[in-house]
């Protein structure tokens, strides 16, 4: 790859993220285009430029590559309650009009960022990139089917396209697992199930090393990535890890997986014809079931990754900030 700043392209920068990567490039001394919704607050950056549209705009997503080296594709439509066909119109088949304007601009590289998530849940511990694909949700579903259009893509030469899947992201700007953290601190949460699945976070820094890893490494091109933290670990100890960071107990209350399951199957039978968004959902559940367990082995030997924050300071550094932002109380 070329070195010296360059002009780059980024979706989703308006989201955790995309965001956190936009800023980095634009610290890093490159000019930065961020796609962003008429109705989406980008905040303002020294060296990044907005790009107003969305992903089905073919004519923004052609403004936003034109002359761009490389081109992010961070965007995405991310567990929101919505149908198979949304999931699928912004996660997939955006992709691929975002690949095809990629080409007609004469892009060289294309960085997708996709999810462990098109794994599933794992047999082996830890699992790599050969592990075979069993998304389980339509989320899930939409980012495998953009992945396999992007490897087949990667056949076609004319354009250097890299896959990212990141582990489980956290970190200052993240809200994701707020409610896990209020949780705790309340002495509310419990497992369901033994809490004996693994899980494996990727702090949100360590994440943007790697994509500009991706984009600055000759043997990225054409390659799959998993993305994680120094390790995975049971789930009861990462929730143990929040604890320790709010300065609580850990939970030690747990609750049988087989008839939660059940309820959270009534519960969502019902609610449907209402239109009412279920208390409790079957998906959520899976958060205590699922074994995501990973190696970035690869990213290490072809990319130089090498994480730096581990759980317990990365923790520390996200209540900060809730504390900070008002979203926990400072104490």
């Amino acid at each position: 790859m070329m070195s010296g700043a360059r002009t780059l392209a980024v979706t989703g920068a308006t989201g955790f993220t995309g965001q956190a990567l936009a800023k980095r490039l634009a610290a890093d001394g490159h000019q930065v285009r961020a796609l962003a919704r008429a109705d989406s607050a980008l905040p303002p950056e020294p060296g990044i430029v907005r790009v107003e549209g969305d992903l089905q705009d073919q004519d923004a997503l052609d403004r936003l590559v034109a002359g761009a080296n490389t081109v992010f594709h961070i965007a995405a439509m991310y567990r929101s309650e919505g149908t198979s066909e949304e999931f699928l119109a912004v996660n997939y088949e955006a992709t691929q009009a975002l690949v095809k304007a990629c080409r007609r601009a004469e892009v060289q590289r294309f960085v997708y960022c996709s999810t462990i998530g098109v794994h599933g849940s794992v047999e082996h511990s830890p699992s790599d990139e050969s592990a075979a694909f069993n998304p389980r949700d339509p989320y899930q579903q939409s980012k495998a089917l953009a992945e396999q259009y992007c490897l087949a893509e990667m056949d076609r030469g004319g354009l250097e396209i890299v896959i990212i899947r990141p582990c489980a992201i956290y970190g200052p700007g993240d809200t994701r697992m707020l409610k896990m953290f209020r949780m705790i601190r309340r002495g509310l949460f419990f497992f369901v199930g033994d809490g004996a699945a693994n899980f494996h976070p990727v702090y949100i820094d360590d994440l943007v090393d790697a994509f500009v890893l991706s984009m600055e490494s000759q043997a990225a091109a054409g390659e799959a990535f998993i993305i994680g933290g120094p390790r995975y670990l049971p789930l009861r100890e990462y929730v143990g890890a929040a604890a320790r960071a709010l300065d609580r107990k850990p939970p030690r209350l747990h609750l049988p997986y087989g008839p939660l399951y059940l309820l959270a199957r009534i519960v969502e039978a019902v609610c449907a014809p209402l239109g009412l968004q279920p208390p409790l959902h079957r998906r959520r559940l899976k958060f205590f079931k699922h074994n995501r367990a990973f190696t970035s082995g690869k990213a290490q030997a072809k990319l130089g990754y090498r994480p730096k924050i581990d759980l317990d300071e990365g923790f520390r550094r996200t209540v900060s900030w809730y504390r900070q932002t008002g979203l926990l109380p400072r104490r």
